[in-house]
């Protein structure tokens, strides 16, 4: 099926941009792969692999054996991201564009400390998202733009509407967590959750006219939304060689955009999905321990990542963006799968590496997904590595580099009658943090 209108491709262009801020995580859609320093290091692998205070965004029953500690990091993310479309048998739909924003800070936190020989309690700081694009590109033809209402006789910008062209999404979480090891070596954790979240859209003006609320699709400013969740989890030591944890987090329901209810399916919302997770470690050799992950990420259960591209395409009068029925990015639920391997050299050195395997959360290569998320890479593969160096007695030095393998994602356009979409993502990652030991 193909769209040749104005306010048809307008639609789909909406959804590209929507797509490009929210997704270019391997193993994890919009998530990060992994948080806190050994995670970092160790390609997201956490559910029983690495003792650090960042238990309540991975599993809180390990808080119980973290010693009394404060980790600091900052992740570096240096993604290029690049799009094209070709072969359409109009060529003036063809194009070619990269993201101007290709760095980007994520800073984190984790505190952890014992109560009593029962219980710990501790403190996590984490964000998803923190991704970004601005196009500032137009076609150099006055007027050539879809909603000559709003942009009089301005040039075009790549979506069709007018002016600078961008979205941001960004989410930061609060993990205040409790664990109760309730025998010696297993333990139970919670950890309630309260996000904060904040989204930006400008340069949609096209897509105004599809929408039930038009004030509320564009050029609105940041708005922030509250919402709360929580997370629980289990952890065991087995054998002396083997541990065993396991973890689910509810949906984080978020209030929802106001400013942007025309825009996102649900009326503006966007709840930050339910997932889960189980793990092991194991220690085969005294210097080695290999760690195993499994996690699942159920993106298909909110509206503005599961409903499908051409919703709001076929029939915009029953389902026009931003309904509950309007278009979505066709995202799936995503299976994730990480191994990592570590090695203490020394008594004050372990070195770290890992891989993290995501299967991509759009469904297939149609048309019907293509075009919202031609914009929005999903690499598949991750590796990384690094080392921690304990360089006195209280304090550590972490350090790790992640590559997301090249993967190129791309299949039939809606937007262009016989065009073909492909996008090829490039990133990589530095991590610097700093750990203090009570």
């Amino acid at each position: 099926m193909h769209c040749l209108s104005l306010k048809g491709r307008a639609c789909l262009l909406l959804a590209i941009g929507l797509g490009v801020s929210m997704s270019a995580h391997a193993g994890g859609g919009y998530f990060v792969l992994g948080y806190g320093p050994e995670a970092a290091q160790s390609a997201g692998t956490s559910t029983a692999f690495g003792l650090d205070a960042f238990a309540g965004a991975s599993n809180p029953a390990k808080l119980s054996a973290v010693d009394d500690r404060l980790d600091i990091g900052l992740l570096a993310f240096m993604p290029h991201r690049r799009a094209e479309r070709e072969d359409s048998l109009d060529p003036s739909y063809d194009f070619s564009t990269t993201s101007k924003n290709q760095f980007f800070l994520l800073p984190e936190v984790g505190y952890a400390a014992r109560i009593n020989e029962a219980l710990s309690w501790g403190m996590t700081l984490y964000g998803n998202g923190g991704l970004n694009t601005d196009y500032r590109g137009e076609t150099g033809v006055p007027g050539n733009n879809a909603a000559p209402d709003k942009c009089g006789n301005q040039p075009g910008n790549f979506f069709l509407g007018c002016g600078q062209l961008g979205i941001d999404l960004s989410q930061l979480i609060l993990a205040t967590t409790l664990s109760w090891q309730y025998a010696p070596g297993y333990s139970v954790g919670i950890a309630p959750l309260l996000a904060y979240q904040r989204f930006k859209a400008y340069g949609l003006q096209a897509f105004q006219g599809l929408s039930g609320h038009p004030d509320a699709v564009t050029n609105n400013g940041y708005e922030g939304a509250l919402g709360a969740g929580v997370r629980v989890g289990w952890y065991g030591q087995l054998l002396p060689w083997l541990n065993v944890g396991a973890a689910y987090s509810t949906r984080i329901y978020m209030q929802n955009f106001e400013s942007y209810r025309g825009l996102l399916a649900g009326n503006g919302s966007f709840d930050i999905p339910e997932n889960y997770s189980v793990g092991l470690s194991l220690t085969p050799l005294e210097k080695w321990t290999v760690g195993f992950d499994f996690q699942r990420i159920n993106f298909g259960h909110i509206r503005a990542l599961g409903n499908g591209v051409l919703n709001s395409l076929v029939d915009p009068q029953t389902n026009p963006l931003g309904s509950n029925g309007g278009s979505g990015f066709n995202w799936r639920n995503q299976s994730n799968y990480r191994f990592a391997l570590a090695y203490a050299v020394l008594p004050s050195l372990t070195l770290r590496a890992g891989l993290a395997y995501g299967r991509r959360p759009q469904r297939d290569s149609s048309t019907n997904s293509v075009s919202f998320n031609v914009l929005a890479p999903n690499p598949v593969r991750n590796v990384t590595a690094g080392f921690t160096w304990n360089f006195t007695k209280s304090n550590d030095l972490h350090f790790a580099y992640g590559r997301y393998l090249k993967g190129t994602y791309g299949g039939p356009s809606a937007t262009a009658l016989g065009g073909n979409e492909t996008v090829t993502p490039h990133v990589e990652t530095l991590y610097l943090g700093w750990s203090h030991h009570y």
